[in-house]
């Protein structure tokens, strides 16, 4: 049980202690400043500049920024649509996964362009790999960016009161993705490799079972696709068990990198204001009621899930393990806890336990 807390603590440290270099670095990036990645991403994001037409000098008021913002996002919307309704005859759909139906992939797509996720099919069955990856995957990536773009707009207006001006959405949102978001994608999907979390475009694997039973298992892209699903605080689970199956979260490991993942980048944003706008302690003031907030909802329900259900001890059923109905035993009634509470304050949405077992 001790360990079990100081593996929630630990985790929630490593990430505070992440996040302040990364918000200084987001900070640096956004304001135009020097960083170690120019050599690598600014040839790059030129020739976007180039393709796309953009002047990414250009400086917009919020009126142009709310156009660039809702434009290309209605574009995304309906170029997931039009994949959704046809995956069933596109390529990279080794398992013969049939196409959405229009209101579904309308749900889909609207779900994931603003970065809800709500996921009203299973990803098994649901979608092809072109879909996942093509859609799925780039939605994640775009609206975390699209997020990020529109904070930093928030960022120049508290730091220049009058200023008429907010910055470029073109600019901040391609640099969210190339400087911010795909960096720290390529590290946490590295990890999921070695993990042993399957990157593949072959379909179902056959396995025999414990109990001698002949199942499909269904493989695919995981580890790029679980990596922005956590960074980009997006949640929409590649499986339909979300990070509650095996191959979506292999790991007591795994577990802790998801949950620093998803948590990474809402924190350091916090602390990215203060050192954008040149007022540290303001964004250290916000941090602190922010987590004094998280804290008050975690404590209370790391209590009731590691005492057990009364229900069941007073059955004669040892509960010292908390109550684990719903739970998965490579991670403990404490790390899915913590999971539950983190992942409903950032609106990740992502799981590695079922939350309708959780005590009342």
């Amino acid at each position: 049980m001790n360990s079990e807390i100081f593996g929630v603590i630990l985790t929630f440290l490593v990430a505070v202690a992440l996040a302040v270099p990364l918000g200084k670095y987001i900070a640096r990036v956004y304001a135009g400043e020097n960083t170690f990645l120019d050599a690598v991403f600014n040839p790059l994001e030129r020739l976007i500049h180039k393709i796309g037409g953009v002047d990414a000098k250009r400086q917009m008021d919020w009126k142009e920024n709310m156009v660039a913002l809702l434009s290309i996002n209605l574009i995304w919307f309906l170029w997931g649509m039009l994949i959704l309704m046809n995956q069933g005859w596109l390529p990279l759909n080794p398992d013969g996964n049939p196409s959405m139906t229009p209101d579904l992939a309308f749900n889909t797509a609207i779900s994931f362009i603003v970065n809800c996720n709500l996921q009203h099919y299973s990803g098994e069955s649901g979608v092809s790999y072109f879909s996942q990856i093509f859609v799925l995957m780039f939605f994640q990536f775009v609206s975390a960016a699209t997020g990020m773009a529109a904070a930093v707009m928030i960022f120049i207006s508290i730091q220049a009161h009058a200023q008429e001006t907010l910055g470029n959405f073109y600019n901040f949102f391609i640099k969210s993705c190339t400087r911010i978001l795909f960096p720290l994608c390529l590290v946490v999907a590295a990890i999921f490799l070695i993990e042993g979390m399957p990157m593949t475009f072959e379909g179902k694997d056959t396995i025999t079972t414990l109990q001698g039973d002949s199942v499909q298992v269904s493989r695919g892209q995981l580890a790029a696709f679980v990596a922005i699903k956590h960074i980009g605080t997006n949640g929409g689970g590649f499986f339909g068990a979300n990070s509650a199956h095996p191959l979506e979260n292999p790991s007591y490991l795994t577990n802790v990198v998801e949950m620093v993942a998803q948590t990474i980048i809402p924190f350091a944003m916090v602390f990215a204001l203060g050192f954008h706008s040149k007022r540290k302690k303001f964004s250290y003031m916000i941090f602190g009621v922010m987590t004094i907030g998280f804290l008050l909802l975690l404590f209370p329900t790391l209590y009731y899930e590691l005492k057990g259900n009364p229900e069941i001890n007073r059955m004669g059923i040892n509960m010292a393990a908390g109550a684990m109905e719903g739970k998965e035993i490579r991670f403990g009634t404490a790390a899915t806890a913590y999971w539950s509470i983190a992942t409903t304050v950032i609106s990740t949405g992502s799981i590695n336990g079922w939350h309708d077992s959780f005590m009342p």
